[in-house]
């Protein structure tokens, strides 16, 4: 199953419009994921239109008309992976303990708001996923997303897909 990761799209604000390169990528992906900072209510229903799939929370920036559509956890059970979805982990210090105790039913948390990427492993086993930002780099040398597949309990191929700067 092949599963696109993204979060903190925060169009029209950070970026007028999304990278062409990720919105093929929804289209290809059997479920995409997104963990929130959205801004726009407009991107959710392009997402929405495009995703064959969609497992969405809101973000700290996500205005009223985007928490009434969004929850603030998401969940689904994928490839034999159990996956939460939360836009706010807290600081990279202690994540992974705060992590664990907070979703302690997941094998996969994906998650957003610092626009850092993050890979990383609980001690219980738990796998923590940030996909940066597609649209605002921030500190970051390049704007990014993930893809992966998730199959058999096992999450294979995971990429982190470096975008093209925008002139």
């Amino acid at each position: 199953m092949r599963l696109l990761l993204t979060t903190d799209t925060h169009v029209p604000t950070r970026a007028r419009a999304l990278p062409e390169p990720l919105l093929r990528a929804v289209e290809e992906a059997e479920v995409v994921f997104h963990a929130g900072d959205w801004v726009d209510a407009a991107t959710l229903d392009l997402f929405e239109a495009r995703a064959r799939r969609l497992v969405a929370v809101h973000g700290n920036n996500d205005g009223p008309a985007l928490r009434e559509r969004l929850p603030e956890v998401a969940r689904a059970e994928l490839g034999g992976l159990r996956f939460a979805v939360v836009h706010e982990t807290g600081p990279a210090r202690g994540r992974e303990q705060r992590c664990e105790e907070r979703f302690p039913d997941a094998d996969v948390l994906v998650f957003g708001h610092s626009h850092i990427p993050w890979d990383s492993r609980t001690p219980g086993g738990l796998r923590l996923l940030n996909p940066g930002s597609p649209t605002d780099r921030r500190r970051q040398p390049f704007a990014t997303y993930l893809t992966a597949d998730a199959e058999g309990g096992r999450l294979t191929d995971l990429r982190l897909h470096r975008l093209p700067r925008r002139t």
